[in-house]
């Protein structure tokens, strides 16, 4: 199987918004508005028989859809800037939905990722960009924030291995349930 990742899919709303900002940044690799997603746990190239415990374990996850907006936009890389992206919110139930997958993970022995969950959406990678024409960037897009949206579902995701930025692939889909509301009954 080629490599994998669990991912939010981003509403083809948001991701219009998203192309607005294409544009104005010397070197920028733009990804594709269809590739947009917001990685939860990279699990990399595995075999098929650990690919299957994948699918098998993230099917027992049991969580409660919930909202999301994107707010902000940032770059990685400080000095030698590879990428800018908009950023999510750290709310309790996507961190704590990325806590499961990363346990998950390592339960069916997939090394503990390496680097802190930071949610966001990735825009553009960049090559022979300054820390100068980035901060011009983000400084002309200061206060973008998206419309919120509601998450219904997390998906296992592969891409090629490549330098990034798609084309990605749904491979399973998992429902994130409904908040149903529990309390006395009515008389």
């Amino acid at each position: 199987m080629p490599r994998l990742f669990t991912a939010l899919e981003i509403p083809a709303d948001v991701g219009e918004r998203l192309t607005m900002l294409r544009g104005g940044l010397p070197g920028a690799r733009w990804i594709d508005p269809e590739n947009y997603h917001l990685t939860l746990r990279f699990i990399g190239d595995i075999d098929d028989a650990l690919a299957n415990d994948v699918v098998q374990v993230l099917g027992g996850v049991r969580r409660a859809a919930f909202d999301l907006a994107l707010d902000g936009l940032d770059a990685f890389g400080g000095r030698k800037p590879r990428a800018v992206f908009a950023a999510a919110p750290a709310v309790p139930p996507l961190v704590e939905l990325q806590a499961e997958h990363e346990r998950l993970m390592q339960r069916i022995g997939i090394p503990a990722e390496g680097r802190k969950f930071s949610p966001h959406v990735t825009l553009a990678r960049l090559r022979q960009t300054t820390p100068r024409q980035v901060a011009d960037y983000l400084a002309a897009r200061a206060g973008f924030r998206s419309a919120a949206f509601r998450v219904e579902r997390f998906v296992l995701m592969s891409s090629r291995a490549s330098t990034g930025g798609g084309p990605y692939v749904v491979e399973a889909a998992y429902p994130l349930r409904a908040e149903t509301l529990v309390g006395p009954a009515e008389e």
